[in-house]
Order: structure tokens, then sequence, then C-alpha cells
């Protein structure tokens, strides 16, 4: 192998997209340019207080310090079934049903290390979270990308791709609310689902990440499904819903068949997350929900700014109902230049940084990903310079 031939498994991977843009940031930056960050999903909210204090508490004792348990230790999984218990009236065992996971990233990705096999064919949203698709390449597996502009044209595509696909899929993904669309479904998109994946013996591995930030309707849980447990597997993270994202605490929940080979591939890979970590996130779980309450508000205080103030600016942006994020069509007069494009020259003109829509995969082309990740009066500031560009 040459210097400059590619590893086996980096040649299935496509050019990082956000690279490109990434590129640009930083070098606006070293050039002295403020440039308000909007395409991150970096949440910026402190992590509340009593979760912060339990940590510092738990660090202090030495016993705490060695090695942990690569499933999680016993009181964070229960105390993860109790979070789902009260939040979706599902009753799960810790045992048999639970594996904590480094994040919910970290549980797909060794969720498609764990049931994929060579050439298994896999059904995934597009657009979609990277690691929905790329999880499964990594792993071996062969994507079938399907439309996913709405939940309806994905279900519809999805029972259209099982029915008339040579070889029976493994599995198809689920993400709602979704990232990046930020679209939300009730619990009759579920029903269907879960009927279509039974009829044709296919896995589900649904991503609830943004369980806790929508502003109306709770989120449901595949889970609540009757017998969605004989074929789903779900998998959750305390970094949204506690401003925990560098913390990297998740859950991987449901399907004790799928749960288990989980625990086995994580017990080669990794001794999980640091007891500490690992009972600060109880606290989380557990404790006041005050905190996620508070954090709630303020993504729905910062939607309403954007959405005022881009329509203001002349940029007409759908209104999310969930996530943390705004699925935004590039403005007709800048669509020649795509996504890609498009989020450079915000950068470039109007110090404004988004995640171009290409970066979700072949759907996502039109449209840029817009974070809640700024205070209101940086969002306002965007608006701003964004009218000024739209307006030469």
């Amino acid at each position: 192998m040459t210097e400059t031939e590619e590893f086996y498994r980096i040649q299935k991977l496509p050019p990082y997209v956000f690279e490109e843009v990434n590129a640009l940031k930083s070098r606006l930056r070293a050039e002295g340019r403020d440039i308000i960050d909007l395409g991150m999903g970096n949440p910026d909210m402190p992590t509340p207080a009593h979760i912060v204090d339990k940590l510092i508490e738990t660090v202090k004792k030495p016993r705490t310090h060695g090695y942990s348990m690569s499933r999680g230790i016993p009181g964070l999984r229960r105390a993860m079934a109790r979070y789902y218990e009260r939040r979706f009236g599902v009753s799960l065992d810790p045992e048999t049903e639970i594996v904590a996971t480094l994040g919910s990233k970290e549980g797909f990705a060794n969720l498609a290390q764990a049931i994929t096999g060579p050439g298994d064919i896999i059904l995934s949203p597009d657009p979609a979270y990277p690691i929905h698709a790329y999880g499964f390449i990594i792993a071996g597996g062969v994507i079938e990308p399907v439309r996913a502009s709405d939940p309806e044209t994905y279900l519809s595509g999805l029972a259209n791709a099982i029915e008339t696909a040579r070889t029976k899929p493994r599995a198809m993904v689920l993400n709602y609310p979704s990232n990046p669309t930020a679209q939300s479904v009730a619990l009759d998109f579920y029903l269907e689902a879960v009927a279509l994946a039974k009829r044709h013996d296919v896995l589900i591995l649904s991503d609830l990440a943004y369980s806790e930030i929508y502003f109306d309707v709770p989120p449901p849980s595949i889970l609540q499904v009757s017998g969605a447990k004989d074929i789903a597997v779900e998998v959750n993270s305390l970094s949204k819903t506690f401003a925990m994202a560098g913390w990297r605490i998740g859950m991987a929940v449901g399907n004790a068949r799928m749960i288990r080979a989980l625990a086995r591939v994580k017990s080669y890979l990794d001794y999980g997350a640091f007891t500490p970590v690992q009972v600060a996130a109880v606290a989380a779980l557990d404790g006041p929900e005050a905190g996620i309450d508070e954090m709630r508000a303020i993504y729905r205080e910062r939607r309403d700014v954007l959405i005022e103030h881009f329509a203001n600016a002349g940029w007409e942006i759908p209104t999310p109902d969930a996530s943390m994020f705004a699925w935004a069509p590039i403005p007709d007069q800048f669509s020649d230049l795509g996504s890609v494009g498009f989020a450079k020259l915000l950068m470039e003109k109007a110090d404004v940084a988004v995640a171009p829509g290409l970066g979700f995969g072949g759907g996502g082309e039109g449209y840029v990903r817009i974070g809640l990740v700024e205070n209101q009066q940086r969002i306002r500031q965007a608006a701003r310079n964004i009218r000024k560009l739209l307006k030469q």
C-alpha cells in the first residue's frame, strides 16, 4: 500500500462535506471575523448545577477512578428504566433491555456493528444524520437511501423499498424528531412502521435523541407500540436534554437480542463512561425537571426570534415543532450555488455559519440546517447581516 492509498473502510466513506465549510470558518476567524456559528448542534447552555455537583462529589472518591462497566453501572441502567416508565409508560428490564452508551452516536454505530453482516441492506432516510447511514457502511452493510422529505413520504418509501427488494433488507432506520429536518411524528407513524417491519421480518433502529426538545406535543417512543420490542431498539441521549453533549452519555433500549449483541460488541471495545459521569447521569435522569423546562423554553424563544427576524430579512423558514434546528430552503436567488456554495457565501458575506444540506445526503441538497445554538441577540445580528446580503 502506498502512502496516498486509502485504507479499505476509508474508501467507502464519501468526502466529508462539512470539512470545506469548517475550513473556511476557521480561516475567517483567524482573520478576526466574528462568525455567528449556527452550524453545529452543540448546546451552548450550561449543564444543570445539581448534575455538575454530583460529578464533583463522586470524582473525589478514589474508588470511582478505575475501569467502569461497558454496559453501564446498574444504578444508571435502573435510572434509564425509570425515565422510560415515567416519560413514555414503557417498562424495561435494566438487565436485558438497556445498555448505557457513550452518547447516542456511539450506541448507534456499535448497534450497526452488532447486527450487520457483509452486504446486508439497510434502509436509511435521505436526508439523515450521517451516522444513520455510515455506521452501517463502516460495518460492511449496503445503504439504500429512502426519500424522507416528510414522514409520510418516508414511510411509503420504506414500504415500497421492502416490497420490491430482491434481497430482504436487514433493518430500517427511524429518526423523529429528525436531525436535520426537525420534523416529528405521532404514535400512529410508529404503529404503521412496526406493522410493516413485522410483516417483512425487518429490524428497526429508532433514534430519539431529541425526545425532550419539543415545543408543542411531546414526541412518542416507538416502544410505546405493543410488540415493538420484538423487533426494535431505540437510542436516546442525555446530550441535548441536559446540555451534556461533551459528557458522552446515552442509552440503547428495547429488543433483548439486539441489546445483548450490542453489550457483547461494547465489551470488546470500551469500559464504559467514567464512573463519576455515570453517577452524575443518574442525578440528571432522577432529578428535577425544571432545568429541562427552562432549556426547552430558551430553545422556543430562539426559534421564534429566528423565524420572525429571518422572515423580516427576506428568508422564509418553516417553523420547526421539535429539535434544536430549523431546516431552511435556500433562497431562490441563490439556488444555483447549491447548499455548500450558499453556506460558504453566508460566511464570507454575512459572517453566519450554517450546515449545508448536502452533508446529510443527496436529499438534503437545496437546504441548510440552522442550529438554535446562539442567544437571541446573536440570532438578531445574524438576521441583520443576512438582510444586507439578500438586498444586494
